[in-house]
């Protein structure tokens, strides 16, 4: 049987529980408020501040304070109060200068600001720059680089090759193709420093040449399989060879339709008399400055990063040989690449980025 004095009942409504479940559970959660949360959610559970005390090991008089907090205060009452400290130095006239000078103004000798080169201007410290840029997100020393496309058939073609990818058709297979041109096999002059614990992998930064090859590759995007060719030329001619090879390794009955970028190899007469002769190819073409639309450049990134970045090849055979080993090991568990955007949401982010940079004034 309860002795003492009867403790009020706690009653958490939807939102509240919600809300305290959350603080609870959420990593970038401040830890005493974290805390504080859990032990409400326990007290609405009908539990007395001894048992609270014990489950959460917080003292009892903490758990008494934050129940009556919560009860008179609701959520508001969870939440630390002012503390007295010294006055605060960085005023909002002091943010607001900073913010307008990083975003409206450049220094006299730089292209862009650094924290100590705002701080000497503002008269404020390296460190209060820095604070102030990372509360904003604001990174002037980072640049990235970008394409609008200018097709005037941009919105067709966008709309033509994603509803590709959303919708394939029946009985076809839907082969995304470029060509990696130009990969150079390359070696260090001296031997690589293998990974040790604690040191990486060092390499010199200059290297030798030993040729270079083309990497023709189409993509299979329901199944992530990868039909690929190595030449050591980058023609009309190579290209109808690759065909070719595509076709001895399609099936007969399947129609096929081809993403294809702008390239002139992909145009010239002897490919058009070629589809001619097998109508059951159909050819579509990405925008002009649009590649990422090619899902096949995703593959390409991947065979860069994993195979061609670090590779070390002493003769174009041998690179060339790299390059069928990790088509072969790839196929053998491929994973296809799923699209999720539609037409409608690609478009409308290029309308919003294109009016932000026409906005820009530059």
């Amino acid at each position: 049987m309860r002795k003492g004095r009867p403790l009020p009942i706690l009653k958490l409504r939807s939102e509240e529980r919600d809300t305290l479940d959350r603080w609870a559970r959420r990593p970038k959660s401040a830890p005493a408020l974290a805390q504080r949360a859990r032990g409400v959610l326990a007290c609405a559970q009908d539990k007395s501040n001894t048992r609270v005390s014990a489950e959460l090991q917080l003292s009892r008089p903490a758990v008494g304070k934050w129940r009556r907090r919560f009860l008179s205060q609701r959520l508001e009452g969870l939440l630390d109060e002012p503390r007295p400290g010294a006055p605060r130095q960085i005023t909002d006239a002091h943010v607001e200068r900073v913010l307008t000078l990083t975003l409206e103004s450049t220094p006299q000798n730089a292209t862009h600001w650094s924290t100590r080169s705002l701080a000497r201007k503002c008269g404020m410290s390296q460190s209060a720059v820095s604070r102030i840029w990372r509360a904003f997100a604001l990174q002037p020393h980072r640049s990235e680089t970008f394409k609008l496309s200018r097709d005037p058939l941009f919105v067709e073609k966008v709309r033509d090759i994603v509803g590709l990818y959303l919708n394939p058709p029946d009985r076809a297979l839907l082969l995304c193709v470029d060509e990696k041109a130009q990969i150079q096999a390359l070696d260090r002059t001296p031997p690589r420093l293998p990974m040790r614990p604690g040191p990486v992998e060092r390499r010199t930064h200059d290297y030798e040449r030993h040729g270079t090859t083309s990497l023709f590759a189409a993509l299979d995007l329901a199944r992530g399989r990868v039909i690929g060719e190595c030449h050591r030329r980058h023609r009309g001619v190579e290209f109808r060879k690759f065909l070719d090879t595509v076709d001895e390794a399609v099936p007969a009955p399947l129609h096929v339709h081809l993403i294809l970028d702008n390239y002139a190899t992909h145009k010239t007469p002897l490919i058009r008399r070629w589809l001619a002769r097998h109508p059951r190819y159909h050819r579509h073409f990405t925008p002009t400055s649009a590649s990422w639309l090619n899902r096949v450049e995703r593959w390409f990134a991947t065979l860069t990063e994993r195979q061609l970045r670090r590779g070390v090849q002493r003769s174009t055979r041998e690179l060339e040989t790299a390059l069928q080993r990790y088509l072969a090991v790839h196929n053998q568990e491929p994973k296809p690449f799923v699209w999720t955007k539609t037409a409608d949401e690609i478009l409308a982010q290029v309308a919003r980025f294109g009016q932000r940079t026409y906005d820009s004034g530059y």
